[in-house]
């Protein structure tokens, strides 16, 4: 019988042992069911990643009883969760003849004294030199939600844990609580929507009129990519999902004329402003590709000479409560910002600034010190940006958007970025994440990004998670999680090793889903979980207990060959003919995919094959609209001249389904053919650099958009009128 599950000698060996108390899965099912076990020298290196010695049997052993000290050794863990509603009970290891004390101490300042209770019947164990038992508190079912304070006491001992009362789950927003209410939106990549009045590479301004027309069309959201913070100097990285900060906003969007001291800037300054926005107005109508660099290097002296301008007493105060609002973790990126600007771009190099200084070196302090004014500038950009990303949600709402702007999350950081820096304690060291191997990337994926410490997440009560959700949410009607099994597990690659030696590391998912939903309430939002590829049965299970909406993408629709009818898709989903990864549906339907991927010598096999496997599986889709009435089967005889048609089939199937949320991609809305980023590839295609251009090549603006016949067409498609 084949393997499927470690034997019971593996399971007794100390390593292994230590490795599941540590959260370290050692073994796992791969995508094609084959059983992986994983090597004991991966294991060591995970191990040193979260500051545990492992190299040798003693350590091993003396790791096993550190491990076993910090659970039972403490009177309680310092991170519990609560679920509003229901009676929990929290475990307290105290003295076999000790009696614990509780208080709970809300986050409003209201305290409740705690119930201490039985505890689970199990013998006392010997932790240090003392045998210990436990009892538990009681917590009421009806806490308030919230981030409160648990205080146990017994005898002379007092230990304070962070108490998180969150919902159930993520609850329907109106319009989605009926069974057959729905809502649908546009996807879009903001730097690519482009109005007159941008600077080459589009902006929050932008974003705010893509939303007030996308309203026009029916839509009640509009799925944008990362707008985490990006670097302050050229060259800027092309790609939204390696962000340089997760809790700050990317100024590079921000939009100088939309400034509120731009109106009072002198004529001498305002030309200024003007001639450096005319330096790169042409590349508003480049339909080949995005100059980032080009825009930040004209943008960059316009925002110094509105910052220098000053502000009124009244905005100075509102600037002044942002810094005191964003705290500790504003001084980590503008700092980094400014050291960046100062020193150079951080590298990898021992030499560099990056390894050689922290947050308190004498030299960065220097720094601090040196240029007041240029720091202050870099947290007056964040504040413009926050100001100008709450500005173009407020406009989605005062249009009647329901839901406004859905945010993506990036699954992590960029190594060198100014989270690792400012605070390494957060992240894991010596390791980064990805992905074991599988069909699509035979030797795995290293995304280069650390993995935050689950152990310095649990001690912090998961504080650094809770502002990045309630940050994304204070802008947002929705966020949608990239890889959202991360909230389960994510594979760690030790440093040196390749990505196929890695091992899963497990995350507290009830704790971090629990964080969601709370923010969600607080905010009436919205939780997508980009849950596509082989997801276990007990995460996606988890998903939807917790109410978190998967992804339903037609293409990926398939089983066993042949294509699901969408009637049998998720309801608890946003459903979609594509993704960014993809080309858009013209360009998939011409086979964009496999000739870009035999150019770029990404195929595992031959072209011939890979075409082959790509033409079939283009027309068991074809045949499945085809039975679904969403296309006419002679279309297929002429299928570019039905290309229109035929697109509007893939999302006519959409309707079909019964996901909560549908949307449709603003490229299909145009035209264009071009992927936005093929993955596997860096500067080997522009990814993450492709204008908003029509079938014939020609760039789109905002204004024009839905002026489109085309466009007009396939809205009329989503809101099931044509």
């Amino acid at each position: 019988m084949e393997q499927r599950e470690e034997s019971t000698e593996r399971l007794a060996r100390p390593l292994i042992q230590l490795a599941k108390a540590e959260g370290i899965e050692t073994s796992y099912i791969g995508q094609q069911g084959e059983y992986v076990e994983i090597d004991d020298g991966v294991i060591i290196d995970v191990l040193a990643s979260l500051g545990i010695d492992a190299s040798n049997q003693e350590a091993i052993e003396q790791a096993l009883v550190q491990s076993a000290e910090q659970k039972f050794g403490r009177l309680v863990a310092p991170t519990v969760l609560h679920i509003h509603g229901k009676t929990t009970h929290v475990p307290v290891y105290h003295g076999v003849t000790d009696i614990p004390q509780a208080t709970l101490t809300c986050e409003d300042g209201t305290q409740m004294q705690l119930t201490p209770d039985a505890g689970d019947g199990q013998p006392a164990r010997l932790v240090n030199g003392n045998f210990i038992v436990n009892s538990s508190i009681v917590i009421p079912s009806d806490v308030p939600l919230g981030y409160h304070t648990l205080t146990v006491q017994v005898a002379e001992r007092k230990a304070e844990a962070t108490l998180i009362s969150v919902p159930e789950k993520v609850e329907l927003i109106d319009g989605l609580k009926g069974d057959k209410e729905r809502m649908w939106g546009w996807m879009a990549q903001c730097y690519t929507i482009r109005s007159a009045a941008s600077w080459g590479v589009g902006d929050f301004e932008d974003l705010g009129l893509l939303l007030e027309h996308a309203q026009h069309t029916g839509a009640d959201f509009v799925l944008i990519n990362p707008i985490h913070a990006a670097e302050p100097c050229t060259p800027l990285t092309p790609s939204p999902y390696l962000p340089i900060s997760r809790r700050f906003i990317n100024f590079t969007y921000i939009r100088p004329e939309a400034i509120a001291e731009y109106a009072n800037l002198d004529d001498a300054t305002r030309e200024h402003v003007s001639q450096l926005w005319q330096s790169v107005e042409p590349l508003n109508t480049n339909a080949q590709q995005i100059d980032r660099d080009a825009m930040w290097n004209a943008k960059m002296p316009a925002l110094w000479a509105i910052f220098k301008a000053g502000r009124s007493a009244e905005r100075q105060r509102e600037f002044d409560q942002f810094k005191q609002a964003q705290g500790d973790d504003l001084e980590g990126y503008a700092t980094w910002c400014l050291a960046y600007d100062k020193w150079g771009a951080p590298s990898a190099d021992t030499n560099s600034w990056i390894t050689t200084t922290h947050r308190d070196s004498d030299a960065v302090n220097q720094l601090r010190n040196k240029y007041p004014d240029t720091l202050d500038f870099y947290r007056w950009l964040e504040w413009i940006a926050d100001e100008q990303f709450t500005g173009a949600q407020q406009r989605a709402h005062r249009a009647g958007m329901r839901i406004g702007i859905m945010s993506d999350m990036a699954v992590g950081v960029h190594p060198l970025g100014s989270d690792v820096w400012w605070n390494p304690e957060r992240f894991a060291q010596g390791a980064t994440v990805g992905a074991p191997p599988d069909y699509f990337n035979q030797q795995g994926q290293n995304w280069s990004q650390p993995p935050l410490n689950p152990k310095y997440l649990r001690e912090t009560g998961y504080q650094a998670y809770r502002d990045l959700v309630s940050n994304m949410f204070a802008h947002s009607g929705a966020v949608r999680i990239d890889h959202a099994i991360g909230l389960f597990r994510l594979w760690w690659i030790p440093q040196g090793r390749s990505a196929k030696q890695g091992a899963y590391v497990r995350n507290d998912a009830d704790i971090m889903m629990g964080i969601l939903a709370l923010e969600a309430q607080r905010a009436h939002g919205v939780v997508v979980g980009e849950d596509l590829g082989v997801v276990p049965q007990y995460m996606a299970q988890g998903l939807r207990d917790h109410g978190l909406m998967g992804c339903a993408v037609e293409w990926f629709e398939q089983m066993e060959g042949a294509f699901i009818p969408p009637q049998q898709w998720a309801q608890l989903a946003l459903a979609s003919v594509n993704t960014h990864d993809i080309p858009p549906a013209a360009g998939y339907l011409n086979y964009v995919h496999v000739k870009l991927r035999n150019e770029l010598g990404l195929l595992t096999g031959s072209y011939e094959d890979f075409m082959k496997s790509a033409n079939h599986e283009h027309n068991a889709l074809l045949s499945m609209l085809i039975d679904e009435g969403c296309i006419e089967r002679q279309w297929l005889e002429d299928e570019q001249a039905h290309e229109q048609e035929i697109v509007e089939g893939l999302h006519r199937a959409l309707l079909l389904a019964p996901s909560k949320l549908y949307a449709a991609s603003i490229t299909d809305a145009v035209g264009e053919r071009r992927a936005q980023n093929q993955p596997g590839t860096n500067n080997e295609y522009s990814n993450w650099r492709i204008p908003l251009a029509d079938s014939e090549g020609k760039a789109v603006s905002v204004e024009q958009l839905f002026e489109l016949e085309r466009a007009q067409s396939l809205a009329a498609v989503m809101r099931g009128n044509k």
